[in-house]
């Protein structure tokens, strides 16, 4: 891992000693780590913050870390209720999260969680996940013999939609096919509610139609609580449909593991958004066209707001 990378610089060297000295103690704040491969398979290029690949080292080294310094694995539903209990700040909470369904979860994450005893919740794209093996993103997929296994064994599934595909261009009655249908078949396997859901690539957080839609499809379905690719830890007055989360990989050695789950990488989100929008003005001022929504960089406060029931 280079040491030089910038989004590392900055989360250790200015953000944390600046929280430090301006920051809220006393501050609930939860971690929802975002996984996807486990594997020591050649890495592809991919921008560090966001890759998909943590080799089974790297990643016993994150998990050692979470048991040595007391922390607790959750799942995103007891996430959520804890936003609203004031006792929890006295305790480190951790969730650990692993979208797509890949395999080597099977073969070499899951062995290491259990050694250290922590939970996790996987997120299936269900058309990938069949009596044989499957490939997405080139990676092999959990069998359905395999997430029954892992079921009994304490693993929580959730659904990452049927095909993994983008959503916000869908139709109103395919949107709800690929939310319902995944958890649907995930429910016939295991025998049990799926309450979770993963939103697939990077989240339309700014297009507030969409995400309001989204949103009631999810409760009307009967999810509790879903995850997004937001930067971020988990604090108060969370939506709970789409929880941030931190991307966890190969590049996180101990001092950044540590600094993205104390919260001194969710600079990374505000710095993300702004660059967005001055892109966005810029191609906006090229055009002529400036719209209000460009100019708002975050949704109503409401709207962020977690609910009291479940």
């Amino acid at each position: 891992m280079s040491r030089n990378r910038l989004d590392r610089l900055a989360a250790l060297y200015f953000v944390r000693p600046a929280r430090r000295i301006f920051g809220r103690p006393n501050r609930l704040r939860i971690p929802i780590l975002m996984y996807h491969s486990v594997s020591d398979d050649k890495c592809k290029s991919a921008r560090p913050y966001f890759a998909l690949q943590t080799t089974t080292q790297v990643f016993e080294g994150h998990v050692r870390y979470l048991h040595e310094n007391g922390y607790t694995s959750l799942s995103t539903a007891d996430v959520v209720g804890l936003l609203n209990c004031d006792q929890a700040i006295a305790k480190k909470y951790v969730a650990l999260t692993f979208d797509d369904g890949y395999r080597d979860f099977y073969t070499n994450a899951f062995p290491i969680l259990r050694k250290y005893g922590f939970t996790a919740t996987v997120y299936l794209p269900t058309a990938y996940i069949s009596a044989r093996s499957r490939c997405l993103l080139e990676r092999e997929c959990l069998s359905w013999a395999e997430v029954k296994e892992l079921h009994k064994c304490g693993v929580a599934f959730g659904s990452h939609t049927i095909s993994h595909t983008k959503l916000e261009d869908m139709r109103e009655a395919e949107l709800e096919r690929e939310i319902r249908g995944s958890k649907e078949a995930i429910e016939d396997k295991l025998g049990t509610p799926v309450r979770s859901f993963a939103y697939p690539y990077v989240f339309p957080e700014r297009d507030w139609s969409f995400t309001h839609r989204l949103r009631d499809l999810l409760k009307v379905a009967g999810y509790h609580d879903g995850v997004s690719k937001v930067i971020g830890t988990v604090q108060s007055f969370e939506e709970r449909f789409f929880l941030r989360r931190i991307p966890a990989n190969t590049g996180d050695d101990n001092a950044l593991f540590k600094a993205k789950l104390e919260g001194d990488y969710d600079w990374l989100h505000g710095a993300q958004a702004t660059l967005t929008l001055i892109r966005r003005l810029r191609s906006a001022g090229t055009s002529g066209q400036i719209s209000g929504g460009d100019l708002a960089t975050l949704p109503p406060r409401h709207f962020n707001k977690i609910e009291s029931d479940s």
